[in-house]
């Protein structure tokens, strides 16, 4: 079994306190990059391996663009993300497929509800039922169709790990975190992941965050755009209301939070931070990242702490405050 992270290389990230009591803590490990690339701090065991889950996808998205996939603005953006399945999202996403020849049906990721609460509700009323389009990577598996309508590679099995397409898209994720692929495990979309340390992650991330979309390099003149697209359409990338979005709209990051507590996130400066929460649990996740990057100088504190108000990070007791979500000692 690949060397994973334990709980005796993890500290505490963040804590949940209610009436002034320590109710739950958050423990895992964090690494964060200079806007040179150079690590300048490790927070537990930033080497073991971890699955990135749904913070893979910028390097995903690269790799289908490079294979291909022609998107540009709210389509190339919605290829990164792990969107909450508005109308909005849904016919972006139909777009990116219709233009390819595709439809729905060829989308390989389940069908699911949307988690954006009032759409869901709208659905219900309207006598809907769940839909590979409204499933929260639709984006990312219909920019993995383009890159194979492109290429001429079979639409079929895609998902395959042995398919051509992820075979790219693996060859790209080790030039980007310069470091082999350890472990291959299926995301809950159905696609490849694979396991990384977080060192790796974050090394991978900072290349793309910082890169221009004006390099002499096609593979960072993609990564540029990709993340100017995220940044000019927020809203893509998550949902309203929702943390990735809410992040990118106030302190102009980029950011991209995965499943199981995985966090990634670039300051304008090319800070980097990548985390992960050894329980899974993601509700501290953006504000532990954002916090790191203000104690690295690549984000104000002023900005950082009306990040955290603009957050879901309050305690309630009997329909009150009575306590915050807020970074652990370990950080």
């Amino acid at each position: 079994m690949p060397e994973t992270l334990t709980v005796q290389d993890a500290v505490e990230l963040a804590i949940v306190e209610r009436s002034g009591f320590v109710e739950s803590r958050h423990a895992g490990a964090a690494v964060v990059l200079s806007p040179d690339g150079d690590v300048i701090a490790r927070h537990g065991n930033a080497d073991a391996l971890i699955l990135p889950r749904s913070s893979l996808k910028p390097l995903q998205a690269v790799a289908c663009i490079t294979a291909g996939a022609a998107l540009d603005g709210e389509q190339l953006a919605l290829s990164t993300a792990s969107h909450t399945g508005t109308d909005r999202h849904a016919a972006v996403v139909r777009e990116v497929l219709t233009a390819g020849g595709l439809t729905e049906d060829d989308l390989g990721c389940p069908p699911a509800w949307p988690s954006d609460a009032a759409t869901r509700d709208e659905m219900v009323r309207e006598h809907g039922s769940r839909s590979r389009i409204r499933m929260n990577c639709s984006g990312k598996h219909a920019a993995m169709l383009r890159a194979c309508v492109a290429t001429g590679w079979a639409t079929d099995g895609y998902l395959d790990p042995s398919h051509p397409l992820q075979a790219h898209i693996r060859d790209v994720i080790e030039r980007l975190t310069g470091e082999k692929v350890a472990h291959t495990a299926i995301d809950g979309c159905g696609a490849p992941v694979y396991a990384l340390t977080l060192t790796g992650l974050a090394r991978s991330i900072h290349r793309i965050g910082s890169a221009s979309d004006r390099s002499p390099f096609a593979l960072h003149r993609v990564a540029g755009s990709l993340v100017r697209a995220v940044r000019e359409h927020p809203w893509t990338i998550e949902g309203p209301g929702r943390p990735d979005t809410i992040a990118i709209e106030r302190l102009g990051v980029f950011t991209k939070g995965g499943a199981e507590g995985v966090m990634v996130m670039v300051a304008p400066n090319g800070t980097t931070v990548a985390l992960k929460m050894l329980d899974g649990a993601a509700r501290a996740s953006t504000i532990v990242a954002a916090t790191l990057l203000a104690r690295a100088g690549g984000l104000a504190e002023a900005d950082v702490a009306a990040l955290g108000d603009a957050l879901a990070l309050s305690v309630m007791g009997g329909g009150q405050e009575v306590g915050v979500i807020r970074p652990g000692s370990g950080i």
